[in-house]
This record gives C-alpha cells, structure tokens and sequence, in this order.
C-alpha cells in the first residue's frame, strides 16, 4: 500500500513539472492555437523579461539626463506618467544599436587605411632597428609621433630631423616584437597568438614609450590569463612597469596559493633573481595571516 501511495505521490510530482514546463506561452513547444494564456510564463522567460525592462529603463532615464542636460528643461511628472512602457521601445533600440555596430564598422574600416600604408610601406620616412641587429623596418614619423609622446620628443630632437633615411634603434625589443608593436601602433589591436606571444615585452615597450592604450591591452590580458604558471613573471613585470593594480592582484594570487607558487621551480629561480619581491611576497602572506586570525577565519 505504502508502494503504491509513494508511486501516485511521485507520478503527480512529475505530472505537475511537466506542466510547469509547458505552460508558458512563450517558450512552450505547443501549437500556437493550443497555448496557454497570453499572461502565463515560465520562470525563465519572466526573468529575461524582467532583464530586459530593467535595461531599458536604464536607457531611457540616461536618454532623459542626456536631454534634460542639453534642454535645460525640468521633465514634468505628466510627462512621466504618459510615458511608454520599456518594451515598447525594444525594435526601436534594437535597430539603434545595429546602426551603431555598423557605424563603427565603417570607422574601423576607413582607419585600416593606416595598416594597408604600413604593409604597403606607402611614403614611410623613418627606420625602425630592432635590438637583435635585424633588418630596419619602414614607418611614419607622424604616426609615431601621434601614439607616443616618448616617440614625439625623439622625432623632434634634432638629432632625428630631416631626411627618411634616420633611424631609431629600439634596443628592447627583437624584431618580431618590433613587429608586433608597429602593427598594434598602426591598427589598434593584435592577434591573440601574437600578443600571447609578446605580451611582456609589448607590456614593458608601452611603459617605455608612454603608449597609455598598449598598457591597458596588455594589461587586461596578463589579469585574465593569471595563473600559478605565470605568476611570478606577472609579478616580476608589473614591478619593472611600476603597475600597482598588476602588482597587488598577483601577489593576493600567490598569496592564495601559496603553496603551489613557493614550492615551484620557477620559484627557486625566481626568489634568487628579486629578493625584493620574494620580502614583499612574505610580508603579504602574513599580513593576509594576521588578517584572518583577527576575523576569525
């Protein structure tokens, strides 16, 4: 008898999540004709509804800042109450976001022209040398000098004025980072295999020569590529760069890990080389310590 109660119990269960499943007149598989009422909707579809209400009542109050700022004109509360509803305006903002995408399509276009002028070697007037005594490599002063103030000051000098044929020795880097630096100068981005590739010398070069963008780019890829592999050399360049968000995510990673980290091999190379960092790297472990003793943790 028992069997049988629990058998009717779990058959209903199932019975009614089947329901559950399909009465949504949204997302149900059932014919159109046959589906629920209009107001009854699954879990899943209310809350992608209620995302997207929320992000467009996001817009449209930034789209009424923005105007009030440029109007000066004070929205009344009759305004607001005739106002749409957020859906209302879906397809509208759907089609402004397409238009934007392609706008911005047709920037990046026209701006490649710089990269097809630099693969074209299209009236270069400056040599580039790499560090490894490799071939010079043409581009132009006026881009050069447009990315780095560093670069600017260099071009202005008057060591570097006059006929194309100066050169700038950039003795850091070989000549495939100075490759890699030219094509990110010229177009604003870099292969992933590339920038993996040369992130830390790219990373160094941007601190080098004051190129702001370079330093962002790379260092979002060395914070999201953060691992107990490489760590320390994160670690190692963010303090040759002076970077202080690099530098305290790495040393909170080690100190999470610590175990993993200290008893690398990479460490023993590593703590020889920065003793510096190996104290600091010390000292944040324990601080980290005493944190936890005092919360009880």
């Amino acid at each position: 008898m028992q069997a049988i109660i629990m058998n009717r119990i779990s058959f209903c269960r199932k019975s009614r999540k089947s329901r559950q499943e399909m009465d949504c007149s949204i997302c149900s598989s059932m014919p159109f004709i046959l589906r629920p009422p209009r107001n009854t909707i699954c879990g899943a579809c209310y809350e992608g509804a209620r995302n997207v209400i929320t992000l467009m009542n996001k817009l449209d109050q930034n789209d009424g800042k923005g105007s009030d700022k440029a109007s000066n004109v004070p929205v009344s509360s009759s305004q607001n109450s005739c106002k749409p509803q957020p859906l209302a305006n879906l397809t509208k903002w759907i089609a402004s976001m397409k238009d934007i995408e392609d706008d911005l399509n047709k920037k990046i276009s026209f701006l490649s022209g710089l990269v097809v002028a630099f693969r074209d070697q299209i009236h270069t007037d400056i040599q580039l040398k790499p560090g490894n005594h490799g071939p010079c490599i043409p581009a132009h002063r006026a881009l050069l000098a447009a990315r780095s103030e560093i670069f600017r000051n260099m071009l202005d000098s008057d060591g570097c004025k006059a006929p194309p044929s100066d050169t700038i020795t950039l003795p850091e880097l070989n000549t495939e980072e100075l490759e890699s630096l030219l094509e990110f100068l010229y177009s604003g981005n870099l292969p992933f295999d590339k920038l993996e590739k040369h992130v830390y010398s790219l990373f160094v070069a941007a601190d080098k020569y004051e190129i702001p963008y370079l330093q962002e780019f790379c260092e979002r890829f060395l914070l999201s590529s953060l691992n107990a592999s490489n760590v320390l050399e994160i670690l190692e360049i963010s303090d040759v760069c002076s970077n202080k968000t690099l530098k305290e995510t790495a040393l909170n990673f080690i100190v999470r890990n610590m175990e993993d980290v200290v008893f690398s091999a990479k460490y023993e190379v590593f703590a020889p080389k920065n003793p510096h960092l190996g104290v600091q790297i010390t000292r944040a472990f324990l601080m980290d310590s005493k944190s936890k003793r005092i919360n009880g943790v």
